[in-house]
């Protein structure tokens, strides 16, 4: 039996849909990182996992209980859990003792003096026995945040969610909060991690999720999402790809707000002049081209450029498509000027037909 079972799970606010029919099972020392963009429900998905929010409709099972069930006893399911926020969320009028002992006495039945030695043993582990009876106000953000996670172990959860537990700190205190979860990740403990820290995602998760488009878009190990990543927008997102695109319906299309747009696009991204240069006088040859030979007379133009960078790995790519007459222009007995000096220029040069249009694309 899986340690969480998520079944058909939907959620919307208002006409938002934000999570739609999504699966997930979850098996006992699993180390699952969720990565997306902002605003893809990664945050919403861990909140209703512990009914924090509740789903439009679907199942949740943890341990084999359904939270979701009604009449389910909710506290009860969500003591097998553990949450740890972007904000660390300690009571400000109890020191740090008192934080940590607080739940474990009240809703395990804990004695005081076996929750302070389990405090005390915690504190230990995460660095921070010295600090026992400090007032959360006079610690650091990342002391705060080990706190938090102390915190939720001392009511021993069998699973423990972390919803960007770093996008708060300053970034000197990022690291000591991310050695405390590798150090509870080379104890098989069970963890969903929300997390923007992508080379901390690699090196600690046992699988990735990706979300995107109300679910869960690509899933894998992180060799898998890192390196062969199978989804345009996986790709997109892991390699923090930019875009620009224009579209041409004429043969007297506004060449300067063109290349215009190009150079600024290329500086924004800190594509240096004599690349950035290259980038324009492609776009214009491959243009030019394919305006002469695919619509020779003054008939409409239907023709659209799409430029990507991938930051990562700093790859320029170039897609222009166009209906008209077929025509590859890398396949001429004769090269123009045009095509001479795309081939000098790129790295890779592909043409294909395609739903009757021309597609190019170009590497440079």
């Amino acid at each position: 039996m899986s340690l969480i079972e998520v079944k058909d799970l939907c959620k919307s606010f208002g006409s938002l849909k934000v999570l739609q029919n999504v699966n997930l099972e979850v098996e006992e020392g699993e180390r699952i990182v969720i990565i997306g963009g902002s605003g893809c429900g990664k945050s919403v998905f861990l909140r209703l996992l512990t009914f924090l929010e509740q789903p439009d409709s679907g199942s949740i099972k943890i341990g084999g209980q359904e939270i979701t069930a009604r009449g389910a006893d909710v506290d009860g399911i969500r003591r097998s859990m553990g949450m740890v926020f972007q904000k660390f969320h300690l009571f400000s009028e109890m020191d740090v003792m008192d934080n940590l002992c607080l739940a474990p006495v009240r809703l395990k039945g804990m004695s005081r003096q076996e929750a302070e030695s389990r405090a005390l043993e915690l504190l230990g582990q995460v660095g921070l026995a010295s600090r026992a009876h400090a007032w959360p106000s006079v610690l650091s953000g990342g002391q705060q945040q080990r706190i938090a996670i102390c915190r939720c172990l001392m009511m021993e959860p069998k699973v423990l969610l972390f919803d960007e537990p770093t996008s708060s700190l300053d970034p000197t205190m990022v690291g000591e909060v991310l050695a405390v979860i590798r150090m509870l990740a080379k104890r098989n403990m069970t963890m969903l991690i929300v997390t923007h820290e992508m080379n901390f995602a690699r090196e600690v998760a046992s699988r990735m999720l990706f979300i995107a488009e109300n679910g869960i878009y690509e899933q894998g190990t992180p060799a898998e999402i890192f390196d062969s990543p199978k989804r345009e927008k996986t790709v997109a997102f892991i390699q923090k790809i930019k875009y620009f695109s224009y579209e041409i319906s004429s043969h007297r299309f506004d060449l300067m707000q063109l290349q215009g747009g190009i150079r600024t696009f290329g500086e924004k991204y800190g594509l240096d002049a004599t690349r950035n240069f290259r980038l324009q006088l492609c776009c214009e040859e491959l243009i030019y081209e394919l305006l002469s030979n695919c619509y020779p007379t003054e008939k409409d133009v239907d023709m659209k450029l799409d430029i990507s960078y991938a930051e990562t790995v700093q790859a320029v790519r170039i897609h222009l498509s166009c209906g008209g007459a077929d025509y590859n222009p890398f396949a001429q007995r004769e090269d123009g000027l045009g095509v001479t000096i795309l081939k000098h220029m790129a790295a890779e040069l592909d043409y294909s037909r395609e739903n009757g249009r021309n597609v190019i694309r170009i590497l440079l």
